[in-house]
């Protein structure tokens, strides 16, 4: 009988939000962050779901394949499937996206919805990643609750492309607003942050602040070589 269910997450700050769901919901729960854990767990909780808030590594078929496996992705499927969402998000000049729950399947972000949630692109990268984890949890307890069907996505698709580090790199050129969305949109734990090289010096930024006088932020300097 599958009545339990798997979190999933590479990153640290979704563990506090798990250990309040698995308070508030009745049934075993499992949380995991790496994909050994991953496969310990699915063989021992024969989970009703496995829920991929955010996952650094590919899902097996044999896990994708014989488990109801959720992933969380924050654009409009079929818009903005692949890799570095939020940042493709922003550099489009996007305000708000929505988040959508979906069923893993062989190609990437291409899977039947679950559901689709309005979202803010407001604020750091981190904020939004914050925002974006809340609002999983919400659509997770939905789901728990209701059991719903995914519907197959419709629509044109367009494709996002995985950022490479080199990329967060400060533009050349361009208006204040620009270079503020480049430095918030990488500014999370665990990212590359918006940077400059000046000879032997890297200059990292952070906290971007758009002011009437300018662009403020904080400034990381290290060593290069």
């Amino acid at each position: 009988m599958m009545n339990g269910h798997i979190i999933a997450s590479s990153k640290p700050w979704h563990r506090e939000a798990f250990d309040r769901i698995r308070q508030e919901n009745a049934g075993p729960w499992a949380y995991v962050s790496t994909p050994d854990e991953l496969g310990r767990a699915i063989e021992s909780a024969a989970p009703r779901y496995a829920f991929f808030l955010h996952w650094n590594w590919l899902v097996p078929r044999e896990i994708w394949s014989a488990h109801e496996c959720v992933c969380f992705h924050m654009t409009d499927v079929p818009y903005g499937r692949g890799g570095s969402p939020l940042q493709n998000l922003i550099v489009a000049g996007l305000q708000e996206t929505k988040l959508t729950a979906l069923r893993m399947v062989e190609e990437m972000d291409a899977g039947p919805v679950y559901a689709k949630r309005p979202m803010s692109l407001e604020g750091r990268a981190e904020d939004i990643y914050l925002r974006a984890g809340e609002l999983s949890w919400e659509m997770i307890r939905w789901m728990v609750e209701t059991n719903p069907e995914p519907s197959p996505q419709t629509g044109e698709v367009t494709q996002f492309t995985r950022r490479k580090p080199e990329q967060s790199a400060l533009p050349p050129e361009g208006s204040l607003e620009r270079l503020y969305d480049h430095i918030r949109m990488l500014d999370a734990p665990t990212y590359p942050l918006a940077f400059i090289d000046h000879g032997d010096f890297r200059l990292e930024f952070s906290h971007a602040d758009l002011r009437g006088d300018g662009l403020h932020a904080n400034v990381r300097v290290s060593r290069t070589r």
